[in-house]
């Protein structure tokens, strides 16, 4: 039971730490199976924010020195959905939560996605040392 766990986290640590892959294959297998562009492309994204969670939140533990990565990058999707529902609240007078957390993902993949690229390369050009 080891080993199966130890392939599925190596495997997650090399799809994290190249997410444009895992975004790919979901867009190319979707297609595949007959899904329309836009509607791949959606879940494409949204598959791939479960990567670059993983990675950006890696890559601030490492910039930064500390464990706090995930936990800001929970908060910072937190705040959003409070922002987002409260204007959803304001405008409708209700709270569609189906929609407010999609579009909490989905913002989630653009933020995630503006954090990675400076990220990976500072960490390319620039490796952390422990400290």
């Amino acid at each position: 039971m080891s080993s199966i766990w130890n392939a599925l986290v190596h495997s997650y640590a090399f799809l994290a730490t190249v997410p444009i892959i895992p975004f790919l294959l979901v867009y190319i297998v979707a297609s595949y199976r007959g899904l329309e562009r836009k509607p791949a492309i959606r879940l494409a994204m949204d598959i791939t924010t479960v990567f670059l969670f993983g990675c950006v939140a890696m890559l601030l533990n490492l910039r930064l020195h500390t464990s706090f990565g995930p936990f800001f990058l929970i908060l910072v999707m937190l705040i959003g959905g409070g922002l987002i529902g409260s204007a959803q609240n304001r405008v409708k007078g209700k709270v569609d939560a189906r929609k407010l957390v999609r579009s909490v993902w989905r913002l989630s993949f653009f933020g995630l996605t503006v954090l990675y690229v400076p990220l990976m390369l500072l960490a390319i050009i620039f490796p952390a040392t422990k400290a």
